[in-house]
Formats: structure tokens, C-alpha cells, sequence
């Protein structure tokens, strides 16, 4: 395969035009690439920071689109299923270019092939970051006994609170660096993707975020509580509400990730219903 199979641009309307039909022919393991791309068709293609995204598919001699990828500076590359060789390809074709990036993701095994195929042509070392599993909610069971408190969809006054709650999550993620917290909070408030569990007097507690639905498909993000109020049950019932709400919206598949490497989230969203799609892998790379 040539490197020069890979299609690539940063024009957003081409690769949708190329890519749409197969990022929505399988909505759950292309969540991210279609929530992304449809962040960026709403709020612009600098959203997630100054530099310009990239995107990029593979084509077969037919047209039918075989993968694709997007990179949104400053995160790293996402990537759709491929083959070793499709990897290697991609490796080859990047790496020609001068193309740079801190991380890649994808599926287990796709991930591994192109960690090694971008060490092979770049001599960066490749470490894996994170591992994370998709899920899929299938039957809701909200967390019974309920927490204290209530939820709330946050609006324009919560937005200060909303900007220092996603960088504390961000941050402890590891993903602090180069991200604007202001974007993120007006985009979410103006939909409603915010839900705030509060006490009775108003404080608030945790939260829990949705995506914009897009191929019927919602993905629950960021879910965070404090360090100092976790353990009361707060991100179960915030999780179980924008859940609830996202079905009841008419979502057909409501969808989240979370870190293996954390063994009280993922038991929590199983007891709340949620089953396993498919395991990626973050990989990283040195200098």
C-alpha cells in the first residue's frame, strides 16, 4: 500500500463529504471522530485550540472509505480500525510530511500498529498513556438509595464554576495543556450539555456532560466531583440523570469512556448499566 493512499486535508466540508457516511455507518466506535467533527462544524474549526485540525482518509480503488483520522492540535491523532499495513502506510505518509503529535488513539490492536509503525518511521519511542473502554448503556438502574441533592442544567451563571471544574478535570487526566476552558463552557451551557448535581441550598456538587447528538449517538463526558465530595454517590446519580435524559431526548445510543486503570468508575457504570463496546489505547510519544 502507498503512503499516497492516504487522502488528507484540513478542510472540515471534504472530509465530511468523503468520510460522513462511513463515521455514521457504525456511530458507537466512531464517537469520537463524529462528536468532533460535528464541535467543529458548530463552534469552528479553531475550538480546540490556535492551530489548524487535520483529517484524513483511505479510500479503496471503489471510493469505499476504508478509515480515517482527525487531529485536533492540541490533542493528539484518532484513529479508525486499520491493518498493519494501512498503519504503516499512514506512518510513512505523516511522517513525510513533518506532521507532529503527542499522542495517538485508537482501538487496541490498530493502536499498537501504529505506535510501532510511527517509532519505526519517526524514532520516537511509543509508551501507552491510557487504556479506555467504550460503553454502551443498555437497561438504565439508577443508584439506589439516591444521594442528597437534585440536578440542575447549568446555565450562563455557573459558567466560572463550569471553566475551573473542567481544568481540574482535564488536569487530572493529563490533558491540562493548551486548552481554553471558556469555549468548552459557553458551547456546552448553550445546548444544555451540562448537568450540575446540587444541594438543597445550591451547592453544587458534581457534574456530568453530554455531547450534541450526532448520527444518534450522545456520549456522556466530563463526569467529575471534587476530590473532597467523592464517595457519597454524587456522579452515580448526576451519570444515571443525563443518561435518563439523553433516551428520554430520543438518543438511540448513549455512550462513554472510561480509564481501565480505574476500577471504581468502571464498576460504577456498569451498576448503572452500561456495557462494554471496545477497548482503546492512548499511546504516547517522546521526543
Amino acid at each position: 500500500m502507498q503512503p499516497e493512499s492516504w487522502q488528507l486535508t484540513d478542510d472540515l466540508d471534504d472530509f465530511l463529504a468523503r468520510a460522513g457516511g462511513f463515521l455514521r455507518s457504525r456511530p458507537a466506535p466512531h464517537t469520537v471522530p463524529l462528536t468532533v467533527t460535528d464541535t467543529l462544524r458548530r463552534h469552528g474549526l479553531h475550538y480546540y485550540g490556535r492551530d489548524a485540525p487535520l483529517f484524513g482518509t483511505l479510500t479503496a480503488a471503489d471510493g469505499t472509505v476504508l478509515a480515517a483520522l482527525t487531529h485536533t492540535p492540541p490533542h493528539g491523532l484518532y484513529l479508525t480500525p486499520v491493518t498493519p499495513e494501512q498503519a504503516e502506510a499512514l506512518a510513512e505518509r505523516l511522517a513525510g510530511l513533518g506532521q507532529r503529535f503527542s499522542e495517538a488513539t485508537a482501538e487496541h490492536g490498530p493502536a499498537a500498529a501504529f505506535a510501532a509503525a510511527w517509532t519505526r518511521r519517526t524514532g520516537r519511542e511509543a509508551a501507552v498513556h491510557r487504556r479506555q473502554r467504550l460503553y454502551r448503556l443498555g437497561e438504565l438502574t439508577a443508584p439506589e438509595p439516591a444521594p442528597e441533592g437534585r440536578p440542575r442544567i447549568a446555565g450562563p451563571a455557573d459558567r466560572a464554576l463550569l471553566m475551573r471544574w473542567f481544568g481540574e478535570f482535564a488536569q487530572a487526566m493529563g490533558e491540562g495543556a493548551g486548552r481554553d476552558a471558556g469555549p468548552w463552557a459557553d458551547a456546552r451551557i448553550s445546548y444544555g450539555g451540562i448537568t450540575l448535581w446540587e444541594a438543597a441550598d445550591g451547592t453544587a456538587l458534581a457534574m456530568a456532560g453530554v455531547t450534541e447528538e450526532i448520527a444518534g449517538q450522545v456520549r456522556v463526558a466530563p463526569v467529575y466531583t471534587p476530590a473532597a465530595l467523592r464517595g457519597r454517590g454524587y456522579a452515580g446519580a448526576v451519570t444515571a440523570e443525563v443518561s435518563r435524559a439523553a433516551r428520554a431526548a430520543g438518543a438511540a445510543e448513549v455512550l462513554l469512556f472510561t480509564d481501565l486503570a480505574n476500577p471504581t468508575s468502571n464498576g460504577l457504570y456498569q451498576r448503572l448499566g452500561y456495557e462494554g463496546v471496545a477497548d482503546f489505547t492512548v499511546w504516547g510519544f517522546g521526543a
